[in-house]
């Protein structure tokens, strides 16, 4: 029964909807018909009771009860008077209708039986569906009891109760049929712009467009719903631009050890080498497969917001291993220079940043790619010790920055002169800067540095 229903139940939300405001209706106004027509049926019942009653007064007026016996008096109306009317002297009859019927002289004996108070319904053949209303009034003045009978065809009233309750279901039905109607429509026009989002969600890249939901004018329930949907899409938008930029900083980082690998198989099949140089090429693969391992590690860690910062790392022995592998051009120098003050740093032997090597190989290695890449002669790479935190400068002697450019130097796909000769995707210095700060460190640009360009990483200490 409940597969069925469920298969017959409408499929749409205007239908179901509509189905309940059709059905709540019906209930309500099947509620109201009964009510409505009961309190009709008793109404003209009491009409016809004070139609019997009435009726029964003005006979009671041809009864005289003083003498010692009960007489009936005639009246000019008598023929009027005496339809449907029986009169007893105590219980005993003393004159009814022309041909009664059996059954109301019974009922009205019944009555007078009684008390002669009451009323009551007799079902009589020949007098309609709704039967005979029989009344009794006893009458007032004398010493002998006596009790006139009155009796009324209550199908003229029957009949307009019928009519009624027809009515009512033929009303019944036409508000129904409206209700069904305008319910269809007004929930239609509601919904219209569930229809046009989706429509628009449909047609084009919502996620990727900068239009939303929440800016059309919509009722407050859709409002809420158009809103609910932004936050999903911005939600949605950043984790597409952090995957996006995740997939950038991997193909930026991953560069340089792949092409070290290319570079030295190439190399390796140019001609016949000795075991000695095989072993050392794959030696130089498998660091630079180990260092695409951190490197990966690092990067999706920290994307997945677990960047590790617990753990120190000696700072010159992981930039010695950073510089041995990177491809040096040949026209550059670079150094390594030793501990010393540095713009006002103490001098500090075996120093130590508090994060792990692997960290701090990709906070500085962008800043030294970067600086090979545009060094005209030279780089240098200085370390001191500030203030409880590590300091690390990279230095070249290349053009420098533009002035105007120095405030989006940091920003991810960024490039002062895209047709400048140089690789690079603008990724980064902005990763750079985003693993120091997750260290509790900072990547900055020294603008009053001239001529080249200098970049300060500030990192705490172990």
């Amino acid at each position: 029964m409940t597969t069925v229903l469920t298969r017959l139940a409408p499929r749409t939300l205007r239908g179901r909807l509509s189905l309940v405001a059709l059905t709540t209706a019906a209930l309500l106004m099947t509620l109201l018909t009964v009510v409505f027509n009961t309190v009709v049926r008793h109404h003209l019942q009491r009409q016809a009771d004070d139609e019997l009653r009435t009726r029964a007064a003005a006979v009671a007026t041809t009864v005289d009860t003083s003498g010692p016996r009960v007489r009936v008096l005639e009246a000019s109306d008598d023929g009027l008077l005496d339809a449907n009317v029986w009169i007893y002297a105590g219980t005993r009859l003393l004159e009814q209708p022309p041909s009664p019927a059996v059954p109301l002289t019974r009922a009205a004996g019944r009555l007078v039986a009684r008390g002669g108070r009451d009323c009551a319904t007799v079902a009589a053949s020949g007098h309609g569906d709704g039967g005979i209303r029989l009344c009794a009034r006893p009458v007032r003045g004398g010493g002998k009891p006596a009790t006139v009978v009155t009796a009324l065809d209550l199908a003229p009233y029957d009949g307009s109760a019928d009519t009624l309750l027809l009515g009512s279901l033929a009303l019944d039905a036409a508000m129904l049929g409206c209700t069904y109607v305008l319910t269809r429509l007004a929930v239609g026009r509601a919904l219209r712009p569930v229809r046009t989002m989706t429509d628009q969600a449909t047609q084009r890249s919502t996620v990727a467009s900068e239009e939303r939901f929440g800016s059309v004018r919509l009722p407050s329930e859709l409002a809420r719903l158009g809103a609910s949907l932004d936050t999903l899409l911005d939600r949605i938008r950043a984790v597409l631009r952090h995957e996006r930029q995740l997939t950038g900083e991997l193909s930026h980082e991953l560069r340089t050890p792949l092409s070290r690998i290319v570079a030295e198989l190439d190399w390796w099949r140019t001609r016949p080498r000795s075991a000695a140089e095989t072993r050392a090429t794959h030696e130089v693969i498998a660091d630079a497969a180990r260092s695409m391992l951190t490197i990966c590690e690092t990067l999706l860690d920290d994307a997945r917001g677990g960047t590790p910062t617990t753990g120190t790392a000696e700072v010159r022995p992981v930039l010695r291993q950073l510089l041995a592998r990177l491809d040096v051009p040949a026209h550059v120098t670079i150094d390594l220079a030793d501990h010393h003050a540095h713009q006002g740093g103490d001098t500090a032997e075996g120093l130590e940043a508090g994060i792990p090597p692997a960290l701090l190989e990709r906070i500085v290695s962008p800043l030294l790619a970067n600086a090979l890449r545009y060094a005209r002669s030279s780089v240098v790479v200085r370390t001191a010790r500030e203030s409880g935190s590590v300091r690390v400068d990279v230095t070249d002697d290349g053009p420098g920055v533009p002035g105007p450019f120095a405030d989006q130097l940091f920003q991810p796909g960024r490039r002062a002169d895209p047709g400048d000769g140089h690789g690079g995707a603008g990724l980064g210095l902005p990763l750079a800067r985003r693993l120091a700060r997750a260290a509790g460190g900072e990547v900055s640009y020294d603008s009053g540095h001239a001529p080249g360009a200098r970049f300060v990483v500030s990192l705490p200490t172990g």
